[in-house]
């Protein structure tokens, strides 16, 4: 019980000083005794009453869960998404992991409007191929589970930073 209701006062104070919203869900440690479920969600509902977000707390399941609506106080930030080119120019572009979903974005529709039979291949910088072929598992193995097809992924020396081709096995252009 002591180790919950120090966890329940930190939690209201995080929830305030984040100003987390949405649905939260805390698994405190499991309490056999109602009584001790009880005085926990007492204590959670008094280190939240100062709270000027909207809020409401239902009391902790028989497995220790207590669910948490908030509403946010501040306004969302707006978070940057460009980065330095690394190609030298002092222009700035877009950071490849939305480069990332801009591309999955196109293959998806690719795979959904193409001939199974039709191989891809993806053009694109070598920076970027890069970052779609290493680590384990890569963006393209993922790409293979997903969509049980293979996506030949050929780096471009020529290309710019943010350019990418979809193309089949003839050299045909796709998108």
């Amino acid at each position: 019980l002591e180790v919950n209701m120090l966890a329940a006062s930190e939690i209201a104070r995080q929830l305030r000083l984040r100003d987390m919203g949405g649905i939260i869900v805390v698994d405190f440690i499991d309490m056999v005794k109602s009584d001790h479920r009880r005085k926990l969600f007492d204590h959670l509902r008094k280190e939240m009453k100062d709270d000027r977000a909207k809020h409401k707390i239902l009391p902790p399941s028989k497995f220790g869960l207590v669910q948490i609506t908030r509403q946010r106080v501040r306004p969302e930030i707006n978070i940057k998404t460009t980065e330095e080119n690394p190609s030298g120019s002092k222009q700035e572009v877009e950071a490849p992991i939305v480069l990332i979903d801009k591309i999955n974005v196109d293959l998806e529709h690719l795979l959904k409007n193409t001939k199974k039979d039709k191989g891809i291949v993806l053009n694109t910088h070598p920076f970027i191929a890069a970052y779609l072929t290493k680590g384990f598992p890569s963006i393209r193995s993922k790409w293979f589970l997903e969509h049980k097809k293979w996506i030949k992924i050929q780096p471009r020396d020529a290309y710019t930073y943010l350019e990418y081709h979809f193309k089949d096995k003839d050299g045909k252009e796709l998108i």
